[in-house]
């Protein structure tokens, strides 16, 4: 859908804004109109980067009750269970809608209308679930299936599985009101008054001043060195600036492993990563995510509601209704030493999207590869467990260097180890463990 935005005329901006709200419809799975993410966007004229925040923020700023008890559950994830909470309590404010429309209002050439229509025309038609979404659906089914889920995600009493029709009725309703009303349609707007009802019925805070309130923020932007390059983005919970800036100039992946060590834990996480370059060099990377999704949906309007505030460590101490919450996502770009662009990437996978990031780079930059090899090449991650150091590997990912770790040899690339997708000078590549796709326009 982003290809043919481009190929009508549409900016990098044009192209990921209307990839990003597809995705809303064809990896609900990972994402949703009612979720946050972050965009790095630069502009080829000028040579400036840009990184907006329109993730989720902290609601509460209408009042003092006290929110329902979110409902705990518990989902197995590489072997290891891990504990979340969904429910309207756990649901933040979104800042998918505004996002959206501030990349486009900053950076867009094509009509607004013209920009969601593709996300409108999947909604209605449904999409083929991809395997890795299947797989996905498996382990998040306690947060997917609850509420109107079920409809969606096991129609026939049973799980979708890959290749099945993925629909969820009343979406394309929502992408027709984002279409003629904008973004405020969610905040100020029709929307916004069934998502408030729908939250505070189950006993969640969202009040009225948090959605009307919302801005999307122009945020910092950080650089490292990686050998001649620089690489761009915002400060992720996760550090994955620093850390590449601490990187030792071998890149041997025992001293990456080190350098990951220092900081990070293991975490899930379901996010979606689109990049894009457009004919005139500008690059728009969004990375973008529902948490797990709250278990609410919006009746009528097929919208699944974040769990953001289910995860509690993205919210910082001290952290006040209206401040935004944390998170591990870093879209990114790359430069030369002529201020050039390399590379526009980012990543899905929570705590392994720093991870994953520094593989692909490390893989383009340091030894060549070409983007579709670089992404597909198994990929290690270090962890900290009880003070227990352990690596986890994928098949083909030498364990010899790796002597001062417990080994947890994975039997194939998996969903765990992220998602990237990047597009630059070697090329355009999606990774296959999230179904991930490449498209270069051929007149470009």
């Amino acid at each position: 859908m982003g290809l043919r935005v481009l190929a009508a005329g549409g900016s990098a901006a044009d192209a990921a804004v209307a990839a990003m709200l597809a995705g809303c419809a064809a990896e609900s799975v990972l994402t949703g109109l009612a979720g946050g993410g972050f965009a790095t966007y630069f502009d080829a004229a000028t040579g400036t980067t840009t990184c907006l925040d329109f993730f989720c923020s902290v609601p509460g700023l209408g009042g003092t009750a006290p929110a329902a008890p979110m409902v705990p559950i518990k989902i197995s994830f590489g072997g290891v269970p891990q504990r979340y909470e969904i429910g309207a309590s756990s649901v933040g404010v979104p800042g998918i809608p505004a996002g959206a429309g501030e990349i486009h209002r900053r950076w867009g050439r094509l009509p607004w209308q013209r920009v969601v229509a593709p996300a409108l025309n999947l909604a209605r038609s449904g999409v083929l679930l991809p395997g890795p979404h299947a797989r996905t659906l498996v382990s998040l089914a306690p947060a997917m299936l609850p509420g109107l889920g079920s409809a969606v995600y096991a129609p026939e009493g049973r799980l979708l599985e890959g290749g099945e029709l993925l629909h969820h009725p009343g979406l394309d309703a929502a992408f027709g009101i984002l279409a003629e009303e904008g973004p405020a349609a969610f905040y100020t707007g029709r929307i916004g008054e069934v998502m408030l009802s729908q939250v505070q019925a189950g006993g969640g805070v969202l009040g009225p001043r948090d959605l009307s309130s919302y801005r999307v923020l122009q945020v910092p932007v950080s650089a490292a060195a990686f050998g001649p390059y620089r690489v761009l983005a915002r400060d992720d919970l996760n550090e994955t600036i620093r850390t590449i800036a601490a990187l030792p100039p071998d890149f041997s992946p025992a001293s990456v492993a080190e350098a990951l060590l220092v900081y990070g834990s293991q975490r899930l996480g379901d996010t979606t990563n689109i990049s894009v370059v457009d004919g005139s060099g500008n690059a728009c990377v969004i990375t973008m995510t529902l948490g797990i999704g709250a278990g609410v949906w919006l009746p009528g309007l097929g919208v699944h509601l974040n769990s953001m505030l289910g995860e509690g460590e993205l919210i910082r101490p001290g952290t006040l209704p209206g401040e935004r919450m944390a998170s591990c996502m870093c879209p990114a770009v790359v430069l030369d030493a002529a201020g050039g662009l390399v590379m526009a990437i980012g990543s899905a996978g929570a705590t392994r999207i720093r991870t994953a990031i520094i593989h692909t780079l490390s893989n383009v930059l340091v030894h060549g590869d070409d983007m579709t090899t670089a992404i597909r090449r198994p990929r290690f991650h270090p962890v900290s467990v009880d003070g227990a150091r352990l690596v986890h590997l994928e098949p083909g990912c030498d364990p010899s260097p790796f002597t001062d770790f417990k080994i947890q040899q994975w039997d194939r690339l998996d969903h765990y180890f992220g998602g990237v997708s990047a597009v630059g000078l070697a090329g355009a590549a999606g990774d296959p463990r999230r179904g991930g796709v490449g498209r270069v326009l051929q007149e470009y």
